[in-house]
């Protein structure tokens, strides 16, 4: 429902402040401008989104302010000149009068007051941009009174023009002095694009938060601030947004459906809200029970009356809303259960550390010269695609990396945070597990400088390890040993230090301090690879020689494995499973992004290994 209050909300904003144009006019050309003109706007205000909104946040602010301070100043002249009595209608009991004396029709009316309550459900979206306290500021003290003054005034107005002579609607322009209605006009186009930008953010959180989670599609996730991490676009979802906005712009073309449609997304997403709320309040909180059931009964009870009035106008646009949310539930529906029995394979089928110790050193397959690099999503154990690689094709390099890139929530990593670093087994079996963590803003290094800090790190892990024997387990039964923070090369000066050239005859280069680690001679090698160890403290001589393998195993190259699943369902599913997994999540995998990498990988060392899960 959020995701269709992002669709609904900006079309009917645009469009209702665009409507004042009906009063400077004559009706026959006001008909072919209106939605021109208001999808115009919605294209422009879409088009933007990719500068983020620090970019053009600084009008904001200037906007809001002067549109409040507009509509607070009209509705004041409205409430002295027409009626200065109508603030008698701030009594709940004038409101328990009306609904009383219209019974009926009063109840279905509080369909259309929700459109005076629109935009209080997507005030979440700004916590992505102020703190809690300023907003609660600005409601209470500048937000919540000028909106008061504006309504008063409204009714001022409308309490001595019960009947409109013209066959315009009645609306908000009706109430503005006709000196003022274009300078209005421009403002309230102005606000309204503001106010959609609100609902539009809050829409790329909710798709992010749902991604997260696995229960969205993989979408890419454009972090426009390097300071604030809640301003974030989404390109495919801006675009869908912005069809669907001139869709119902178009198919519409009227402010009493959209207002419908607007008004059940709106009272649905604070139902649902309340709902949720009484968790927090019990889990969260750690309140009462009861306080959380007096919570929802009081609330929901009043939200509830909203909520049936619109939908009693189901067929009068309020359809959509409820059409939008079911096709997206299905999305997120089949993509978080073809994910959950992806993820439940990987776990039955991954490697165990026991298989891997009664293969011996040599894993049972021949090890050639080299590194390879199998990328992989699991933080610990080994996937299964590793497996099934060894058994249909019996060889593998000498030294064997699990790759897996992570992205974190913050701007920048620091270089010597960058690699997480372990054993994988005993040390003989040259197996190793690496997380490379970036964050949203960090640049990605080319495949060559990545390369030469990634054997740098690992070079150093086993260093440190040797000098320092008690920081990693030896415990050879568990899936995964310890991890080790090491930096870049550039991060720790003092530890090992690595040189790449082409030169069979080049001298170490450094302090007579450092000890050099040269490979032994080959035959017209690619290139030369020295490791310049400190003097001090001493390494063992199993680390010495693991380094020494790991030169030799970097000078011959380095290979990527990229593992690719399928996932499809087994024989004897039921025909509604082999549909959700043959078909609707094969089609959103083939046509989500695939899992970033945060590197670049050259084609030319790069292997795929393909394998189907069946679930």
């Amino acid at each position: 429902m959020v995701i269709g209050d992002g669709i609904l909300t900006p079309a009917i904003s645009v469009f209702s402040a665009v409507s004042g144009l009906e009063l400077s006019m004559s009706k026959e050309h006001h008909k072919y401008v209106e939605v021109p003109v208001t999808c115009i706007i919605l294209i422009g205000l879409f088009a933007l989104q990719h500068y983020g909104t620090h970019r053009v946040g600084f009008l904001f602010a200037p906007v809001v302010l002067i549109w409040l301070i507009c509509i607070s100043a009209i509705g004041l002249y409205n409430i002295i000149y027409w009626n200065p009595h109508v603030y008698q209608a701030l009594s709940p009991y004038y409101m328990y009068k009306f609904l009383r004396k219209t019974q009926r029709g009063g109840w279905m009316s509080l369909g259309g007051i929700l459109l005076c309550i629109t935009g209080s459900e997507a005030m979440f979206a700004d916590l992505g941009h102020f703190s809690q306290l300023s907003i609660k500021i600005a409601f209470t003290s500048l937000v919540y009174p000028s909106l008061i003054l504006a309504y008063m005034g409204q009714a001022a107005y409308l309490s001595k023009h019960h009947i409109i002579e013209s066959d315009y609607r009645i609306g908000f322009y009706v109430s503005v002095p006709e000196k003022l209605r274009w300078p209005v006009l421009v403002i309230a186009i102005l606000a309204a694009v503001v106010g959609s930008q609100a609902i539009i953010t809050g829409t790329f959180s909710i798709i992010k938060q749902c991604s997260s989670l696995g229960c969205f599609p993989r979408v890419k996730i454009v972090h426009t601030s390097s300071k604030i991490h809640g301003q974030i676009y989404i390109p495919e979802i801006n675009w869908l947004l912005m069809v669907l906005c001139l869709a119902v712009t178009v198919g519409f073309r009227d402010t009493r459906r959209m207002g419908n449609a607007s008004g059940l997304a709106v009272i649905t997403v604070m139902l649902v809200t309340t709902c949720l709320m009484s968790l927090v309040i019990v889990l969260c909180w750690q309140k009462n029970v009861f306080f959380a059931i007096g919570f929802v009964f009081f609330f929901g009870t009043i939200e509830a009356l909203y909520f049936t009035a619109s939908l009693v106008k189901f067929s009068e646009g309020a359809w959509v809303p409820i059409a939008l949310a079911f096709i997206f539930l299905i999305v997120m529906c089949v993509w978080h259960y073809g994910t959950l029995k992806k993820y439940e394979f990987d776990v039955q089928n991954k490697v165990s550390i026991n298989w891997l110790l009664s293969l011996g050193p040599s894993l049972g397959i021949v090890r050639v010269r080299g590194i390879g690099l199998i990328h992989t999503e699991l933080v610990s154990g080994i996937p299964a695609i590793f497996s099934h690689f060894v058994t249909n094709l019996p060889a593998f390099h000498q030294v064997l990396v699990f790759l897996c890139v992570k992205s974190v929530p913050v701007p920048h990593v620091r270089p010597e945070e960058r690699f997480l670093v372990g054993h994988i087994g005993p040390r003989e079996f040259r197996l190793y597990r690496c997380i490379v963590r970036y964050g949203y803003r960090d640049v990605h290094k080319d495949d060559m400088e990545f390369e030469k800090d990634l054997v740098c790190s690992i070079a150093e892990f086993i260093r440190s390890e040797s000098v320092s024997p008690g920081n990693v387990t030896d415990d050879l039964v568990k899936d995964d040993d310890k991890m080790t923070v090491v930096g870049t090369c550039s991060s720790h000066t003092d530890g090992i230090q690595m040189s790449e050239d082409d030169s069979a005859n080049t001298e170490a280069a450094g302090p007579s301090e450092l000890k050099e680690i040269r490979s032994p001679p080959v035959n017209k090698p690619r290139k030369r690879v020295r490791f310049i160890v400190p003097e001090s403290p001493q390494i063992h001589s199993g680390a010495r020689e693991e380094l020494q393998e790991l030169m030799e195993a970097r000078e011959a190259g380095i290979a990527y494995i990229l593992g690719h699943s399928y996932v499809k369902a087994k024989q004897g599913s039921s025909l509604i499973k082999k549909l959700v997994i043959n078909f609707g999540y094969e089609f959103l995998r083939r046509n989500s992004r695939l899992p970033t990498y945060a590197l670049s990988v050259p084609h030319a060392s790069t292997l795929e290994v393909g394998m189907i899960y069946h679930v």
